[in-house]
């Protein structure tokens, strides 16, 4: 009965081992509370620095960006009309020329005797024609008073006449020889820069040769060609109608100083292989900068928009659903906001919806932002401080 009842009191009291776990249960659940897990959790995430900007509003240009190439205003090469030895040149290859001044002298002694020699009979048969003419007035009057026969008048008459004939080509012969003496002395056609010197003194020069004796480029003022999307035709037709339209010519070594000109050409064809209409802009180049087979980047301005919303290029994300941009919010939260982009000139986009003036958008840093990221705003790189 006795070992009955102990067994009955020791169900009753808990073993010590369980008496100790029972007192370090609580010492386990609050380290566990403490646990750095759930200090991580409790934690607020750090702002992301992030360099910013605010949207502006203002004028700016509605413009065609090509590249051209410059070409010159015109291109003569000279060529002998006459044969001859070449004489003398007046010019140093490469040299400026002004219309008129001389180029070249093919000896002009052979064309001076020729010119002579068509003076001399000249001379003869206008003398023949002046007695011819004086012996038909003597037989006129003999006519009349019937001393003669009328047909001894006629052949002093015709003989005149043939001689007025004669006298005439003889004019002309010396008209001609004149001429091929003045093409012994050429002269410069248009003003403009010599290229390659192609003859030498002393050289055989032959009539028409195929090949110039030099090129002379007009390069003041010069043209720049340049092709643009048949789909932009409409809008330049548009604001070419009864104005010139301005264009720059930005020179790589130089793009803080573009060359301004004017829009002088439209093509009256699309070219059919490449969808594109050929352009020409005409600038006086006045310091030369401009120089014929040099490239340049074209920039035609069309108009002026006077309210665009514009914001730093660098704002601007291309994903998988278009162009975004990172919107900071009043509590320095961003928010990813969809945009449609007009046009980017430059450091500068023209953003046509998404985007109100005033707004801080984000330009450096976007790649460690997701929507609803705390930002803190820096200064930009350089040490120049971040707008808005």
């Amino acid at each position: 009965m006795r070992g009955t009842l102990r067994a009955a009191g020791s169900f009753r009291e808990p073993p010590s081992f369980f008496k100790g776990w029972l007192f370090l249960l609580p010492l386990l659940l609050l380290v566990a509370a403490c646990s750095p897990d759930k200090k991580a959790k409790q934690e607020k995430p750090r702002a992301v620095p992030v360099v910013a900007a605010t949207a502006v509003q203002k004028e700016m240009p509605v413009q065609i960006n090509a590249i051209g190439n410059v070409e010159a205003y015109s291109t003569v090469s000279v060529r002998a009309q006459v044969g001859g030895q070449l004489s003398r040149i007046f010019f140093k290859e490469g040299e400026d020329v002004n219309k008129g001044d001389p180029l070249f002298t093919i000896d002009p002694r052979p064309f001076e005797a020729s010119f002579r020699q068509a003076e001399a009979a000249l001379a003869k048969d206008a003398a023949q024609r002046e007695n011819a003419r004086k012996d038909a007035q003597r037989y006129e009057e003999l006519v009349k008073k019937g001393y003669v026969a009328r047909s001894q008048y006629e052949q002093f008459r015709t003989a005149a006449e043939a001689l007025d004939a004669v006298v005439e080509a003889d004019t002309a012969a010396v008209e001609s020889a004149r001429l091929q003496l003045s093409y012994c002395f050429l002269r410069a056609p248009v003003s403009g820069r010599t290229g390659r010197l192609l003859v030498y003194q002393g050289n055989l020069i032959k009539a028409n040769d195929d090949n110039a004796m030099v090129v002379i480029n007009q390069i003041q003022p010069i043209n720049v060609a340049f092709s643009v999307p048949e789909q932009q035709l409409p809008e330049i037709k548009e604001y070419s109608a009864g104005r010139k339209l301005r264009v720059d010519a930005v020179i790589a070594q130089d793009a803080l100083h573009p060359v301004t000109g004017e829009l002088t050409f439209i093509d009256n064809a699309v070219d059919t292989t490449t969808g594109t209409i050929r352009l020409k802009a005409t600038f006086r180049n006045r310091e030369k900068r401009l120089w014929p087979g040099q490239f340049v980047n074209v920039v035609l301005r069309l108009t002026v928009q006077p309210d665009a919303v514009v914001v730093p290029t660098p704002a601007v994300l291309t994903g998988q659903q278009g162009q975004y941009i990172f919107v900071i919010k009043s509590d320095s939260t961003v928010e990813s906001r969809p945009v449609e982009v007009s046009r980017t000139l430059g450091s500068e986009t023209v953003i046509g919806r998404g985007v109100r003036p005033g707004e801080r958008v984000v330009t450096d840093g976007q790649s460690r932002l997701v929507p609803g990221a705390t930002v803190e705003v820096k200064a930009a790189p350089g040490g120049e401080k971040a707008k808005g």
